[in-house]
């Protein structure tokens, strides 16, 4: 377990297929679906996105893809006071996304696993209200290190935790 570990991984994940688990329980999870099937390639997908009525609700998926074999998601909902704009909501669901990712990669670079194919997906795009963020969002996911997808290609964000919300 890392020892700087950013204090909201202490969040319980739930997965349809093994029930509520801890962080690490995830990570063990993540670990042994990539390390499972080595003749298929895998993609590691973290996205968010939230709802508001009273609060604002913000789930992040974290999505493991096997290229060909099928695939396997975890989630975690945090809720925070209303977000007065939709872009400021977006940004949120961005710095939630990263902060998971970058624990993950700590958790895996600990066990010696590679992640350099973690995905961030985001729930904007060309059309609607969310087009004039896709610049500033997308240029701040790589410049935290990580590969970017918005819509249509934002499947954890715009399916996964848009189906959870």
């Amino acid at each position: 377990m890392a020892a700087n570990r950013l204090p909201y991984i202490t969040m319980t994940f739930h997965s349809p297929t093994y029930g509520n688990q801890t962080f690490d329980q995830m990570i063990d999870g993540i670990v042994d679906f990539v390390t499972g099937d080595a003749a298929n390639g895998y993609s590691l997908m973290v996205g968010s996105d939230s709802e508001m009525s009273t609060d604002t609700s913000f789930i992040t998926a974290v999505v493991l893809h096997r290229h060909g074999a099928g695939a396997r998601y975890y989630w975690s909902e945090m809720v925070k006071p209303r977000f007065p704009t939709l872009r400021e909501r977006i940004w949120q669901e961005a710095i939630f996304s990263i902060t998971v990712a970058k624990s993950i990669v700590e958790e895996l670079a600990e066990r010696e696993i590679e992640s350099h194919n973690i995905e961030i997906h985001v729930d904007i795009g060309e059309n609607g209200p969310t087009k004039s963020l896709i610049q500033e969002i997308t240029g701040y996911v790589r410049g935290n290190g990580f590969a970017v997808h918005i819509k249509p290609q934002s499947c954890a964000a715009s399916a996964v935790a848009d189906r959870l919300t």
